[in-house]
């Protein structure tokens, strides 16, 4: 059965250097907050999540693709990993769902699309400081290569790599709403460009909602800008403060 022209892809969970700012994200933190170890950033599933899509639809779903990317349960670093197409429904988005060997499966699941519309405008809240970086190096091409990945689709273009999006979207939670260990649980990412490395881009984000559901909950909008056009949204959901 073919799903949308998306095919399994398998990898070896690996967490990358500069998440280990969250300590959930170490052995010593995963433990401590009653895991079996360091737990890999979502934003690092989802870069191999990413795989899938890019590999069957390419440069279209880089330009105008995204999807909604929830994570149910912890992967951790040295998981094998299986990325699987399970669904396609009527409108062509396709889910994936990310296995493992442990028990209670799927860990994540990312309903993607070839095309996600515009950019919803951001909806009413509190404005967190906005944040200029420059998208190069960890920030680029190669940050899923970097964590195992074997496909060079987006180094061989120059662009920037779409589990970037989520990734600033982290660094907005990180350095302005987190206490302590924190968890991304979901996303709502709307690619609207590709974006060639070592552009600028400005981040605009949003609190639009709070709530308690297994620790504090913050939900934001985020508009990520360069030279004046949205090239990625985002809806970005987080426990910033674990029970």
């Amino acid at each position: 059965m073919t799903f949308g022209q998306l095919t399994p892809w398998q990898v070896i969970a690996t967490n990358l250097p500069e998440h280990a700012r969250n300590p959930i994200h170490t052995d010593e933190g995963g433990r401590a907050a009653g895991f079996d170890g360091a737990l890999v950033a979502g934003v690092t599933t989802y870069a191999y999540l990413c795989h899938v899509p890019l590999a069957g639809w390419g440069e279209q779903w880089l330009a105008q693709g995204g999807g909604e990317v929830r994570f149910r349960r912890p992967v951790l670093d040295g998981d094998v990993l299986d990325l699987v197409p399970a669904d396609v429904s009527d409108d062509g988005s396709v889910t994936i769902e990310v296995r493992s060997a442990r028990p209670e499966q799927p860990r994540a699941v990312l309903r993607c699309a070839p095309a996600m519309g515009p950019a919803p405008a951001m909806r009413l809240g509190d404005d967190l400081d906005d944040v200029e970086i420059c998208l190069d190096e960890s920030l680029g091409s190669d940050y899923a290569i970097r964590a195992g990945d074997d496909l060079d689709l987006t180094t061989r273009l120059g662009v920037v790599h779409p589990g970037v999006w989520p990734s600033l979207g982290n660094d907005v939670v990180h350095n302005q709403l987190a206490r302590g260990a924190w968890i991304h649980t979901r996303s709502i990412i709307r690619h609207h460009d590709m974006v060639p490395v070592g552009s600028t881009a400005l981040v605009r984000s949003r609190v639009v909602d709070r709530f308690d559901s297994h620790g504090e909950r913050t939900v934001l909008d985020v508009h990520i800008t360069v030279n004046g056009r949205v090239v990625a949204s985002l809806e970005h959901e987080a426990i910033i403060a674990l029970p």
